[in-house]
């Protein structure tokens, strides 16, 4: 099995189209179809369902398609591994985050590592916790800042404990303030209130719920499904309050207003997670370095 083979399969899979393949990975389409059937020899199964104008995915491609994607990804990561110079001059670093953190921890430290690194790539992805996971099992990603505990524990992966943050409720000025005025306020105090609350696979939509259920009362959404940015802006327009990380608040407090939640309050905890079973590039390493030691 050549490392070509599996290039010319993953185009044509992603692609449906074995000329729009060839075209992608920049050969002629005779000899990707030659390398597909050569690949399909030496498995011994068809890869490919070929219909005139329809390309599908045989079982047997279905079950290469992850591995070839794994093995694509490691062989990348490689070659930028081998490429990066002693003095890090070039490079990149995938990173992935959620959207909070990109918000709260994520400016300061990227903006020092690329005074120093000013070379280095900062390639950052989005995303709840579960997808990010998700994109570091696969080697999309080299580092992911993410909310413990994770939600499918995976031995796979390598976690560092980065930070324990406090969440806060934030409202707008103009608005009653929760929980009768009160300098702190306990996640009971948010019955009755109008809640501003983040998409399902939102980190900080689970803990905000699972805290109201625990006191006793199911929480009363004015509107949902928002990412962070969306999920300030409705709050100081007034349609409700919202539970966010305290950083956050910190950064986005102009036009909110931020109660503190009374002890035991909520928190969560942050971490850096990497594939165990691979080393990330020196540049990540490095950027990895810089966030345990902010």
């Amino acid at each position: 099995m050549q490392f070509q083979q599996l290039q010319y399969f993953v185009a044509v899979a992603e692609t449906r189209h074995f000329t729009r393949a060839a075209d992608l990975v920049h050969v002629a389409q005779p000899s990707l179809s030659q390398q597909i059937k050569a690949l399909e020899r030496e498995l011994g199964a068809d890869l490919f369902l070929r219909a005139r104008g329809n390309i599908t995915l045989t079982d047997a491609g279905e079950a290469l398609l992850p591995l070839a994607r794994r093995i694509l990804a490691d062989a990348e990561t490689a070659r930028h591994e081998v490429q990066e110079l002693v003095q890090l001059r070039r490079g990149r670093v995938r990173l992935g985050a959620t959207p909070s953190l990109c918000t709260g921890l994520l400016p300061d430290v990227l903006h020092a590592f690329h005074d120093r690194y000013p070379g280095i790539q900062l390639l950052i992805e989005e995303g709840g916790s579960h997808d990010l996971v998700r994109e570091l099992a696969r080697g999309a990603l080299d580092l992911a800042l993410v909310v413990l505990p994770l939600p499918t524990p995976s031995p796979a992966l390598t976690t560092v404990e980065l930070l324990r943050e406090d969440l806060v409720v934030v409202s707008s000025p103009e608005a009653p303030r929760p929980g009768g005025g009160r300098r702190t306020v306990r996640i009971a105090d948010l019955e009755g209130e109008r809640l501003v609350m983040f998409r399902h696979g939102y980190d900080l939509r689970e803990l905000t719920v699972a805290a109201c259920r625990s006191a006793g009362f199911e929480p009363d959404f004015a509107v949902e499904g928002g990412e962070m940015d969306a999920v300030l802006g409705f709050v100081r327009a007034g349609l409700g309050v919202a539970v966010v990380p305290r950083m956050v608040a910190t950064r986005s407090g102009r036009g909110l207003r931020v109660t503190p939640l009374a002890r035991p309050g909520l928190h969560r905890t942050i971490a850096l997670a990497h594939r165990s079973d691979v080393a990330p590039p020196r540049a990540a390493r490095e950027l990895q370095r810089m966030l345990v030691e902010r």
